[in-house]
């Protein structure tokens, strides 16, 4: 299952940075470098900045509670390791 969790947490960081990258720098919506004069005609100016804003929200809080639930297990899954026992050493006196 951790494993899992680790390839999303991938998928999604490489989403969030692609939806950073696009953001127009002065919050004007979608930058142009990426299609955006397209992306504004169909969306609206205003409707498609509010949809990156709100989808790279979404994008950092499910990264932020994968990051957390893997660490849960990463802790969890240590707990039931095995110790090693180490033998003692004999020091000649």
């Amino acid at each position: 299952m951790l494993p899992l969790v680790t390839v999303l947490i991938a998928i999604i960081s490489v989403l969030l940075i692609a939806v950073i990258l696009i953001q127009n720098p002065k919050g004007g919506g979608i930058d142009s470098t990426f299609g955006g004069s397209q992306a504004n005609q169909m969306f609206g100016a205003a409707r498609s900045a509010d949809f990156v804003e709100k989808l790279t929200w979404y994008l950092a809080a499910a990264l932020l509670v994968l990051c957390i639930v893997a660490a849960i297990m990463a802790g969890a899954g240590a707990e039931s390791l095995p110790t090693p026992e180490v033998p003692p050493t004999n020091t000649p006196q």
